[in-house]
């Protein structure tokens, strides 16, 4: 016997589909629309269906946009392009209010190991954009792991033989860290990728 009736066990089973949401949460979240007056239930439908039917991805970038160009590329210095792997590492750059350029979404990073290719992500649309702009930098900012630095030094060697710096964000130990209790790869790192003072 199901422990749930019809119309909660397929709330349940829809909340669970997301990203780090289990079975207990799925259920609190399922709980909390019931317990929702008609018209924060509806707010809440009508949020998911206007984030489906009006969000889309940038012609230029590759990140979230409800026009055909976003913002962002409409209205910086297009000189310096910084190159992500999702639209939001993108959010996370803008809550910093540094970077004053743009950037380009690859949509993944090269994954061998799950089929993902150089063809399967953005890298040509980002070739394009430099070779047809003025580009003065191109700065990398994948994830620091196997696949985001392959990426890295995959795009970095296409870039080198147009002349344009490629620069990739520094790692090391996060600010506030005592050095003792850094894992031995973040060490490491921060030892290669040393600042001159």
């Amino acid at each position: 016997m199901d422990i749930f009736i019809e119309p909660i066990g397929k709330l349940v089973n829809e909340f669970s589909k997301l990203p780090g949401v289990g079975k207990k949460t799925a259920q609190r979240y399922a709980y909390k629309i019931i317990d929702m007056p008609e018209s924060e239930a509806r707010a809440f439908a009508d949020a998911i269906i206007g984030v489906k039917r009006k969000v889309r991805y940038c012609k230029v970038c590759g990140n979230f946009t409800e026009e055909d160009e976003c913002a962002i590329c409409r209205t910086r210095e297009k000189s310096v392009i910084c190159v992500v792997k999702e639209p939001k590492d993108v959010a996370a750059i803008e809550k910093l209010r540094e970077f004053k350029g743009v950037y380009h979404v690859l949509h993944g990073v090269i994954d061998p190991l799950s089929g993902v290719g150089p063809n399967d992500i953005r890298i040509r649309e980002l070739l394009a954009r430099i070779q047809g702009g003025d580009v003065k930098e191109v700065i990398i900012a994948t994830n620091p792991d196997v696949s985001g630095d392959a990426t890295a030094m995959y795009i970095a060697k296409l870039i080198k033989p147009l002349d344009i710096p490629v620069t990739r964000l520094a790692h090391g130990i996060p600010v506030g860290s005592e050095i003792e209790y850094t894992d031995d790869v973040t060490l490491a790192r921060a030892f290669i990728e040393r600042n001159r003072l």
